[in-house]
């Protein structure tokens, strides 16, 4: 088993940290403790913030990117630990990177409101940081956030929690032999490890309980999308815990009441890449919405 987790950490997240091409100008954005590299595109409010997933670049989101930028600002960035940015301070929970894109947002003099777009664990600190900073938030687009009731070990999947500790620990284990390298060039490689590893950890603990605690989202204009495809990764358990999810993120849409659930049967967990012109139709959708308010 240990094998094969490794095996996806190698395929799956190098890809993104190692494979794309980088800013050759991105904006570096000083918030004290570190720098964070902005990518900025289009003008108009409100502006789309983008928040990618665990391990992804926003490298891999150009083609929404560009076809937003005709209607509005979009605005992208690597967390702390990805890609140009430098490497923040620990636990990389919720709350920790929220406070952290916030302070990016002002430095930068990005012109409020913001539709928050967030994919996977992009989505948990997207729905934090509506909580937090509800004021500078006009809406959001969720892409298949992580199963509340599943991260905060309220409903076990006893097969699927074994897996997510091993995956945490192989995270660490690949920082630890990035450190122990001889080539300068695996520091970064460190970082990024090290990154995910405490952002992996902290979803299951400190970024549960901050999610948790967020309630109501009133009429804030909210559309969920779920993907239908279970993931072969997940063995026996992967219709079941499917299905699961796809109710999870049901409720997370009821929490607003102008939250709107969308189902695409044949996405993976990546809609993003599989069903890129369904999630450009949507947030567009709901920027329009916002503006004829």
């Amino acid at each position: 088993m240990q094998k094969i987790i490794l095996l996806y950490v190698i395929t799956f997240l190098i890809l993104p940290f190692g494979g794309c091409a980088l800013d050759q100008n991105p904006r570096m954005i000083n918030i004290d403790s570190h720098t964070l590299s902005m990518f900025s595109k289009g003008n108009g409010i409100p502006v789309v913030v983008i928040d990618v997933g665990f391990g992804d670049s926003y490298h891999n989101w150009f083609q929404i990117i560009d076809s937003l930028s005709l209607y509005t600002r979009v605005v992208a960035y690597d967390r702390a630990g990805y890609g140009q940015s430098g490497a923040g301070p620990f636990p990389r929970d919720c709350q920790q990177e929220v406070t952290e894109l916030n302070t990016m947002l002002e430095r930068a003099n990005i012109e409020r409101p913001y539709l928050i777009v967030g994919h996977s664990l992009g989505a948990l600190n997207a729905q934090y940081y509506a909580s937090m900073f509800p004021a500078s938030i006009a809406g959001m687009v969720l892409l298949d956030p992580p199963p509340l009731n599943w991260i905060n070990g309220k409903v076990n999947f006893p097969d699927l929690d074994s897996l997510a500790k091993q995956e945490s620990e192989s995270f660490s284990k690949m920082a630890e032999l990035a450190r122990s390298s001889l080539n300068p060039e695996d520091e970064l490689k460190a970082i990024y490890f090290e990154t995910l590893a405490s952002e992996h950890d902290a979803m299951f603990t400190s970024s549960a309980e901050q999610i948790t605690s967020v309630g109501s989202f009133a009429d804030l204009p909210l559309t969920v999308i779920s993907s239908g495809k279970p993931n072969p990764r997940f063995g026996k358990s992967a219709d079941l815990f499917q299905k699961f999810w796809i109710n999870e993120n049901r409720s997370v849409a009821m929490k607003s009441t102008r939250g709107k659930f969308v189902l695409l049967e044949e996405s993976t967990h990546f809609i993003y890449k599989d069903f890129a012109d369904n999630v450009i139709q949507e947030i567009k959708e709901l920027l329009m919405n916002i503006r004829n308010e």
